[in-house]
């Protein structure tokens, strides 16, 4: 195997949460800060800073790419084809493509993770649904109900761009 040439017009990709001109999408009641996009990574990955309040997380849903999540602090629990498993800081968990999941932070406080998805997609997708907030911590913005239910209905209609489905809640 040949390994191909090195591509100049690619840069190398340092990056800070809470530096100025991070981007910082609250989506399903949390804080999504793209740290490296698939922009950066020609479409390999993406890596995005999950700040988690208590009781947050997204609905259930799948999609067909790998997903992997790094506690950093707190703890999460990780619903995966209906079974509920908690991963507290230091642990890592991947999720297997088109497995039905979702998350929640049950814990009383809010937790931080790290999301990497192979292949790309999600940091744009997250930026599409979602809306843009100040930083990693700020609080969601206050939306009525007519303006929540139009970020849940544009997410839908998206999902299939992005090779997700969103699936009927199952009381978890």
């Amino acid at each position: 195997m040949t390994i191909p040439a090195d591509d100049p017009a690619r840069e190398l990709v340092v990056t800070d949460a809470d530096a100025p001109g991070a981007i910082h999408i609250a989506l399903a009641g949390d804080t999504y800060t793209m740290l490296v996009t698939g922009e950066q990574t020609n479409g390999a990955y993406c890596l995005i800073d999950m700040h988690v309040p208590d009781g947050g997380g997204p609905p259930l849903h799948r999609h067909d790419f790998e997903e992997m999540f790094t506690i950093l602090d707190g703890e999460i629990e990780f619903i995966f084809r209906g079974t509920t498993s908690t991963a507290t800081a230091g642990t890592t968990v991947n999720i297997p493509a088109n497995a039905p999941h979702h998350f929640r932070n049950r814990s009383g406080r809010p937790a931080r993770m790290l999301c990497a998805c192979t292949p790309a997609g999600q940091d744009e997708f997250f930026t599409r649904c979602g809306d843009r907030v100040a930083g990693r911590t700020a609080p969601p913005p206050s939306l009525t109900d007519d303006e929540i239910n139009e970020r849940q209905q544009r997410a839908i209609e998206l999902a299939p761009q992005y090779a997700t489905e969103m699936l009927p809640d199952n009381g978890s």
